[in-house]
């Protein structure tokens, strides 16, 4: 693994700062401070708490956007493809759980990649809509509005980054399992 470059490592406090403080709320002072530096030296790295926003958000759009388009491509059932969705939920929330509250958020905040951030998060969406459907033509999922469906789907997945860090014994694989079966199976008894 290469080591941390000083820009990454102002984007991660960063990422940490908004999620505890609220974007809107954390000066350039209080990232400089919780650096140890002064503001001005941030700068030489960055030019404004927005491309860190930026930089937060777009990136994590587009790791879920391109797994999003890798599974939907793929020749697996949409069960399976479901799965997949899942487990690139929880694999990016595990590993950016800061900067997941950002995505969350924050997104409001981007400005100048509002728009690119609208289109990726909506090409998502239609990609999940799409295996949704094919799994309902297919008679692999119960006839319900994808729409409902997907968002009773995403609204646990978006919030993972909130609950896993407050599990220290974490088993990410069977966290995926688990909720695949809960998400996909449904909690009744037979």
């Amino acid at each position: 693994m290469k080591p941390e470059t000083r820009q990454q490592e102002i984007i991660r406090v960063a990422a940490k700062l908004f999620k505890e403080k609220g974007y809107s709320a954390v000066t350039m002072r209080d990232l400089a401070k919780a650096m140890g530096i002064k503001a001005a030296s941030l700068y030489n790295h960055i030019n404004s708490k927005k491309d860190i926003l930026n930089a937060i958000i777009i990136s994590l759009a587009e790791a879920f956007t391109n797994g999003m388009k890798e599974i939907s491509m793929s020749n697996d059932s949409c069960i399976e493809k479901l799965k997949k969705i899942i487990e690139l939920h929880v694999n990016i929330s595990s590993k950016n759980s800061y900067g997941m509250a950002s995505l969350n958020n924050d997104w409001m905040h981007l400005e100048k990649q509002l728009i690119y951030y609208k289109k990726l998060r909506s090409d998502y969406e239609t990609d999940f809509k799409t295996i949704l459907k094919d799994g309902i033509n297919s008679g692999e999922i119960i006839n319900v509005k994808p729409d409902v469906m997907m968002f009773s789907i995403l609204t646990t997945l978006r919030s993972l980054y909130i609950w896993i860090p407050k599990k220290e014994d974490i088993n990410l694989e069977e966290l995926t399992d688990s909720l695949s079966n809960i998400l996909i199976n449904g909690i009744a008894k037979d």
